[in-house]
């Protein structure tokens, strides 16, 4: 029997097709992330809202397969062209789109046509994740940094075509001040609260910075800052790239993610008896993120070009370690100021990229920091100096070959995704491998520049 309620879904879908339509929307896009880390979508006209949520919007099993450069490779579970899958929009999440007037946005849940999850879904593997936190009395406040280099729209290749001036310097700022206004105005009209945000070290890359908040919704709005990011730079006349390294020899752009863990409003990340004020808790939790990492990064860097920028002395995180307010390790604590650390202290994992699928990362953390929990786990000592130079630092894989090898070998986290998807993620990124493995690191970022 299907798990939907299609009568209620059709009923609420019309009175948000009304609100919407009084607001000017005219279509709603629906966006699910596939397993290469690419937001695919679906639009209907907002008349066709309540049927949408009640029964679907058809889209094939194949895009289980796709990769980031639209390729589409052979898999264990693949069914090749044959099967339909339906896309319904979480009302809940529902919001116009400023940067689009006309248009609305939904994230997608993925039933299969009896009305089953798709076990391929990554949103609900995330909120799977979130639901298992929570059982346990837990719950995780999440939020993504976005970085991303702008060019010019005619000098798409020359990151210094849209800014000028030394890194992080008040000249780049001022150079595209009225570009960066437009757009945290234009994600503050989409419901997305900016904490911050700031030209960074690579000529022309900028980061954005949010308020943490569930871990499904902190991916929603991942995905959506960085549509609205897209639109905004075509809108002034730039291109946007969020690939990990946009050119060989330049600073590369992360996607650095984090989490922190409660107990009802109760921080766990700080007021503890463990170092740094830890509770038991939370650097069990630290401590299973920590000695996942090897197979979290086959999730969190999951392309080709991501080794690109996992290098040591680039502030990437390539050795595991972790360390207070260190930003050569992949694990960092981040206490915040005095006075503030009961809500602001989390951790940050580094060593991530945004060809990551959201949903997919957000649920690894939790599944990793989980085992730490059961397992009781404990951090190692602490490194307050750049690992790089500390002959004993064990090296993160430095290949997606090598990371898809530790996630295989991670019987915790694959049991957690399910046969299928693991099975799946590794298909793909072994395909990402036999696609793009050979290219030349010049050519590599050239083919991965503007995909995500």
């Amino acid at each position: 029997m299907s798990q939907l309620d299609r009568a209620e879904l059709a009923q609420q879908g019309a009175l948000r097709a009304d609100g919407l339509r009084a607001a000017g929307v005219e279509l709603v896009a629906l966006t699910f992330v596939d397993n290469s880390g690419i937001a695919r979508v679906k639009a209907v006209p907002v008349d066709r809202l309540w049927s949408a949520a009640a029964w679907g919007v058809g889209a094939s099993n194949s895009f289980d397969f796709f990769l980031a450069t639209d390729d589409i490779v052979d898999g264990t579970h693949s069914r090749g062209p044959v099967g339909d899958l339906r896309l319904h929009p979480d009302l809940d999440a529902l919001v116009p789109l400023a940067a689009q007037p006309g248009w609305a946005w939904a994230p997608a849940w993925r039933y299969d046509q009896e009305g089953e999850p798709h076990p391929q879904d990554a949103r609900a593997l995330a909120a799977a994740a979130t639901a298992r936190l929570a059982a346990l009395g837990y719950n995780a406040r999440t939020a993504f940094e976005i970085e991303w280099v702008v060019t010019a729209a005619d000098a798409p290749d020359d990151p210094r075509s849209a800014t000028a001036g030394p890194a992080y310097g008040y000249a780049r700022l001022s150079s595209q001040a009225r570009y960066l206004r437009t757009l945290v105005s234009t994600l503050a009209a989409q419901g997305v609260a900016v904490e911050q945000i700031h030209p960074e070290y690579a000529a022309g890359q900028f980061e954005v910075s949010v308020a943490a908040g569930d871990p499904v919704r902190a991916a929603d709005v991942a995905v959506l800052m960085r549509e609205t990011i897209r639109t905004v730079s075509e809108h002034h006349g730039l291109r946007a790239s969020f690939t990990p390294k946009f050119a060989p020899d330049g600073v590369g752009n992360g996607g650095h993610v984090h989490l922190s863990l409660w107990d009802g409003d109760r921080n766990l990340c700080a007021g503890g008896d463990r170092r740094f004020g830890l509770t038991g808790t939370a650097e069990a939790f630290g401590a299973g993120i920590l000695s996942g990492l090897p197979a979290l990064l086959a999730i969190g860097a999951p392309s080709v070009v991501s080794y690109l920028r996992l290098e040591p002395h680039q502030w990437a995180g390539v050795f595991r370690v972790w360390g207070l307010e260190n930003r050569e390790a992949p694990l960092r604590l981040v206490q915040g100021p005095a006075g503030q650390r009961d809500r602001a202290a989390n951790f940050e994992v580094k060593c991530f990229d945004l060809t990551a699928n959201p949903y997919l990362v957000v649920a690894a953390l939790i599944f990793a920091g989980l085992a730490g929990v059961e397992s009781r786990a404990n951090l190692p000592e602490p490194v307050d100096v750049d690992p790089g130079t500390l002959p004993s630092a064990e090296r993160l894989p430095e290949s997606l070959a090598d990371a898809v090898t530790a996630f295989e070998a991670d019987s915790a986290l694959t049991s957690a995704f399910g046969a299928e998807l693991a099975t799946t993620l590794v298909d793909v990124r072994r395909g990402e491998i036999d696609r793009l493995g050979a290219l030349p690191p010049e050519e590599l970022c050239a083919v991965m520049r503007y995909l995500h």
